[in-house]
């Protein structure tokens, strides 16, 4: 909590502890229940004096694992795809200064960091450059940084919508502060929500759970210090409160996390056990309507230690309960008001004690089931349940059509193509054997879709996705036009607009567009107004039109004194045309072909010679304009 944790890190070795499993209610020396010591990673070995939070990624390229612990001094990155022999990749140093509390999550294989060092910002960075660290380990610099507050002491993500949240920052009361990362590397401030308090921190998701009227709505969860507040943020410049709910003995509000299919929300309290004597205490309500939340039971953990960060990962409730550890709970049957403790590591091994030490947080989203825990006092440990589970997922496809975007592109998300995919964990990951497609794809393509549980055990099935261009070509028309002729001329001859490139055709797939114009060049064209109208199909047959409107007009007083001392010589000529103008400046020349495609035009001459050279032109007659109010024909040799 913030303003409260003062912590005393004890001197680490710079050691890495390989695999232990647990056996007789400990591995080596750390008290356990049901899960194996995969490694650990000293604080000493990451050059830190003491840690906090966790999170992971996990490549989609080739489905490497990699825990993010957050430092006091940084941020490190450790490649855990061999969790017994993990690699510490290196550090990306504070932006700032040292700090106790950093936070980060991910989003789009990029990391956003946190901290409440004064003037931190928010460090990005692209997870994508783990793949190739060639001399581990490094220290690395940030992709982007965002300035827009200072120190924040959380930060929460929507992949879905691809929005950050910092809490606790000196902007709306320390309420979510809005940042658009869609783009990760140029992140945008878009507001934010002042929550009448102080939020400490917070979860954010795209609702489907049971209450119908906000399905679709972007939901904010806050835990804020002394309540929990429902926030609906899907209009970022309109955020409407929805409800808030506090409880019994309020110490501080800390954090919480909300069931798998939304109906239930987990609470820690984090001074609760210090200020009232209880044991863990969560504390579960049933948001089932969100206008009127209610509490739905209280659980008693085993010991007196205090809960910290807990995430739900099916009908798990994974808890970091410093001096306890990791503890599992099994809340499978929540609905009745029973939840039960079914496993834990304990990374404090000395007590439990309702002390800020140990395990700060952890993160349990890995499909090989490897569990991520940070510790304050002796850094990162990997852990993974010991029991054996052998039992494959079933997995069940459901065939799609997607659509390419502007750009030719779409990709397609295995959720997409679940066609109802099931486990005994009840929980599971599923990869595609391709998931991103372009304009070569278009038609039928048979995907392996495979669906992965926490113990490695696997199965697949076959989609098929049909891939289709339904938008039309994007057209750079014209404005309306005026043209005009010579009272000595008869007509004005029509140009070919595309050739002359003042009319073009974009398409997202289509690389050779032909573009027919209606009338067709070369049309001469009396006094009158003309709609000149433009049509292109693609490739896969999207048809797209433009037009604008062409008013001809026939001059009826032309110059006689730029005509009686104008002389233009040699005609015919081979290379150069001499144009003199003994009245009146020369302004403007173009030349035109027969079709009248325009092949020259020179602005602003301001003088009585102009030298044109015409040796570029092939033999043929053309028309040469002055200063818009003259046409004449002349000969090309």
């Amino acid at each position: 909590m913030r303003n409260l944790l003062m912590i005393a890190a004890f001197a680490s070795t710079s050691f890495l502890l390989a695999q232990t499993p647990c056996s007789g209610g400990s591995a080596g020396v750390y008290p356990c229940d049901g899960y194996n010591l995969q490694s650990r990673i000293t604080l000493g070995t990451m050059s830190a004096g003491s840690g906090n939070d966790s999170w992971g990624w996990t490549d989609p390229q080739d489905g490497k694992e990699y825990a993010i612990m957050a430092l006091d001094n940084g941020t490190a990155f450790v490649d855990i795809s061999d969790p017994v022999n993990p690699i510490y990749l290196g550090k990306l140093p504070t932006h700032t200064s040292s700090s106790t509390w950093r936070d980060v999550k991910t989003f789009n294989n990029h990391a956003f960091i946190v901290s409440e060092a004064n003037g931190h910002g928010m460090q990005v960075f692209d997870l994508t450059r783990l793949r190739n660290v060639s001399s581990p380990p490094q220290t690395f610099t940030e992709d982007a940084h965002f300035n827009g507050f200072g120190d924040a002491h959380n930060i929460v993500i929507n992949e879905d919508t691809g929005y950050a949240y910092a809490v606790g920052t000196d902007f709306f009361s320390g309420g979510p502060f809005f940042i658009n990362i869609q783009n990760p590397l140029n992140p945008q401030g878009e507001g934010g929500y002042s929550m009448d308090s102080y939020s400490h921190d917070a979860q954010v998701v795209t609702y489907s759970g049971p209450d119908a009227d906000y399905n679709g709505r972007e939901i904010l969860i806050g835990s804020n210090e002394n309540e929990v507040v429902i926030v609906d943020i899907t209009d970022k410049s309109n955020p409407v409160n929805i409800s808030s709910i506090s409880y019994g003995n309020v110490g501080y509000t800390h954090q919480g996390w909300f069931t798998e299919d939304q109906r239930y929300f987990l609470l820690g309290d984090e001074t609760d056990e210090t200020s009232f004597g209880f044991n863990t205490r969560t504390i579960v309500f049933d948001f089932e309507d969100l206008d009127n939340p209610s509490i739905h039971f209280e659980y008693s953990g085993p010991t007196s230690a205090i809960d910290h960060n807990g995430y739900v990962k099916g009908t798990k409730f994974y808890l970091s309960n410093y001096r306890a550890g990791l503890r599992v709970i099994d809340i499978s049957d929540i609905a009745s008001g029973t939840i039960v403790e079914e496993g834990y590591f304990d990374t404090y091994p000395s007590n439990n004690n309702a002390n800020f030490s140990g395990a700060w947080s952890v993160y349990p989203y890995f499909a090989s089931g490897n569990i991520v825990i940070s510790d304050i006092n002796r850094g990162l440990f990997i852990v993974k349940s010991a029991t054996v589970d052998t039992t494959d997922p079933v997995a069940v496809c459901q065939n799609i059509t997607a659509e390419l975007n502007e750009n030719g592109e779409v990709v397609v998300s295995g959720n997409e193509v679940d066609g109802g995919s099931s486990d005994n964990s009840g929980s599971f990951t599923i990869s595609l054997s391709q998931s991103n497609f372009d304009c070569s794809d278009i038609g039928t393509n048979n995907i392996t879709v495979t669906v992965t549980d926490p113990s490695g055990n696997t199965d697949t099935c076959t989609a098929t996705i049909t891939i289709e261009d339904n938008l039309a070509p994007v057209f750079n028309c014209l404005e309306n036009q005026n043209e005009s002729y010579d009272e000595g001329q008869s007509f004005y001859t029509l140009p070919d607009y595309v050739a002359m490139g003042e009319v073009s055709a974009t398409d997202n797939c289509s690389t050779s567009l032909s573009i027919n114009q209606n009338p067709a060049p070369g049309t001469q064209l009396t006094e009158g107004v003309y709609t000149i109208g433009f049509i292109t199909e693609d490739d896969e047959g999207n048809i797209e039109d433009c037009s604008f409107e062409l008013t001809v007009t026939e001059v009826l007083s032309v110059s006689t004194e730029l005509e009686q001392g104008l002389a233009i010589y040699p005609n015919p000529t081979q290379n150069v045309l001499n144009v003199i103008s003994g009245n009146v400046m020369l302004e403007s020349i173009s030349v035109v072909d027969i079709t009248g495609k325009r092949l020259m035009n020179i602005e602003n001459i301001n003088s009585e010679l102009l030298n044109l050279d015409m040796s570029g032109l092939s033999e043929g007659i053309y028309f040469i304009n002055i200063n818009n109010l003259i046409t004449k024909r002349i000969i090309k040799n």
